[in-house]
């Protein structure tokens, strides 16, 4: 039997029960056995009268599917996630958290925290779940007489680069400069700087936390010692986090930087050779290699536009004489189509593939951990550089070891301390018609390099088709992080 709905004018089948949240919303479908509820009109006059209460109670915006900005802020960076949140509390503070959260308790919402957004799987949005979105919350603040930097949830690594680089300082971080720096640290945070200062996880010195009860909990090294050693890696799950303390570093304001891209049907070649040099490259040494599409721009050959290249960009930490010595090997593997080996501002830097994945675009990412770039893993990399499937796809090698190494494995969350490298596939194109064809193309590439790889991926690169909570991303310390988690939030608030 069929049901039509009187809101919409769809017809659902019998025995399903409707939960929609709003004129214009979207709904949930859940099975219910035996018979139709629709409960359209309740819960829309139920969601409106509690959401002016909570308006009534935060300084920021409550959203729901009838507020005119609710499309705008529920989109990802991620193109293919579109989902539909309840209610969206634009917090500009600790205590709208705090309400945020009480609200989603007695409203019976699952919560999900968002801070730059710019989660490949859209974890930090759901349909039918409560968004606590800290993107408004970008504040940072450097005490130059400690070296520590304060920093709201919703800040991006453009706004902490800035801040810190004005007294030459850096926290080590990732490589796009959009990038959140909560999500990045709540599940590690590698980048150019990893190999000299470890991940952006171990300069993590303390962070102000709102459990699901909405306790509000200072965290460091002398308080919730247990809290602190989840939020190193951890990922998500045992609250939210309203204000991040890191230990600076003395980084630029400029570090000698190196990039050569070569073609592709030389993949094999270069890719050894990057090989050699990073294995006995020192800490201060850090050079990704990437496939990449060529730019349809100068100084690239108008004869690769349209092609695929190998693009080796590295950084020297340190003296910037001796980093570009240091790096020249870099620029001479071959015969580059464009090289350069120069100083540069390392906020420069940091922008460098920030145009390559734009907003809006559709991603689809999978990754690895290797103990070594074997030359059968080399070849089947090879192979896959003859042609990417988009125009915003890549695939890349990050450097690890150096500092990251010296840290034991169960001594924060983030368990990947003895892999030499992290390899990830990001596949990113434009039109939905692409989507089977390039997620295809992304896992079979990603099942060739599984042999040679550790079994254990990196949760920030983790996308829609795998679990983040899992002994995969976590290894040996999964179990002690879900102790944790079911501590803090007995509930599953957060789930």
């Amino acid at each position: 039997m069929l049901n039509r709905c009187k809101c919409d004018g769809n017809i659902y089948p019998m025995g399903v029960y409707i939960n929609r949240l709003g004129c214009n919303s979207a709904f949930r479908i859940i099975p219910f056995a035996g018979y139709a509820m629709v409960q359209i009109g309740y819960l829309e006059r139920k969601y409106k009268m509690e959401t002016t209460n909570l308006q009534a109670q935060v300084r920021g915006n409550v959203l729901t599917a009838a507020s005119e900005a609710y499309d705008r802020a529920r989109k990802m960076w991620n193109g293919m996630v579109d989902e539909h949140p309840a209610v969206i509390v634009q917090c500009v503070g600790t205590a709208d958290v705090v309400a945020a959260l009480d609200f989603a308790r007695q409203a019976g919402l699952s919560v999900r925290v968002r801070g730059g957004g710019h989660s490949v799987a859209g974890h930090s949005t759901g349909n039918g779940c409560l968004v606590v979105d800290l993107s408004l919350m970008r504040s940072v603040h450097v005490d130059t007489t400690s070296n520590t930097a304060r920093v709201g949830p919703g800040a991006q690594l453009g706004d902490l680069d800035a801040e810190t680089q004005l007294y030459g300082l850096a926290v080590p971080a990732g490589v796009d400069s959009r990038t959140g720096v909560a999500g990045l640290t709540l599940g590690g945070g590698q980048g150019f700087l990893s190999r000299s200062f470890g991940i952006t996880a171990d300069s993590l010195i303390g962070a102000q936390v709102v459990t699901a009860d909405g306790t509000i909990r200072k965290v460091d090294t002398e308080h919730e010692t247990d809290l602190l050693w989840a939020l190193r890696g951890g990922s998500a799950g045992v609250g939210v986090v309203t204000s991040f303390e890191f230990q600076l570093h003395p980084v630029g304001p400029e570090v000698a930087v190196a990039q050569a891209f070569y073609p592709s049907q030389h993949a094999r070649e270069i890719l050894r050779a990057y090989r050699d040099y990073m294995d006995s490259a020192p800490d201060a040494i850090a050079v990704y290699a990437l496939c990449v599409p060529v730019p349809p721009v100068e100084p690239f050959p108008a004869s690769e536009h349209g092609n695929t290249a190998i693009a080796l960009v590295g950084c020297a930490v340190g003296d910037v004489t001796a980093g570009l010595e240091q790096l020249q090997p870099i620029v001479s593997f071959g015969e580059p189509m464009f090289s350069l080996l120069q100083p540069m501002p390392y906020r420069v830097l940091q922008d460098s593939f920030t145009e390559g994945a734009p907003d809006g675009g559709r991603y689809f990412w999978k990754s690895n951990y290797l103990h070594a770039l074997t030359d059968e893993a080399i070849d089947v990399m090879a192979e896959h550089a003859r042609k990417l499937p988009g125009p915003f796809s890549n695939f890349f090698i990050e450097p690890l070891g150096g500092a990251v190494g010296r840290v034991a494995e169960q001594a924060t969350a983030f368990p990947h301390r003895a892999a030499k490298y992290s390899f990830g596939i990001s596949s990113g194109w434009e039109a939905p018609a692409q989507d089977a064809q390039a997620i295809a193309w992304t896992r079979r590439f990603h099942e060739m390099i599984t042999p040679y790889a550790t079994g254990q991926y990196y949760v920030n690169y983790m996308d829609r088709d795998e679990a983040p909570a899992s002994s995969a991303a976590f290894g040996a310390n999964f179990e002690r992080l879900q102790a944790i988690r079911r501590k803090y939030d007995p509930e599953g608030l957060f789930d």
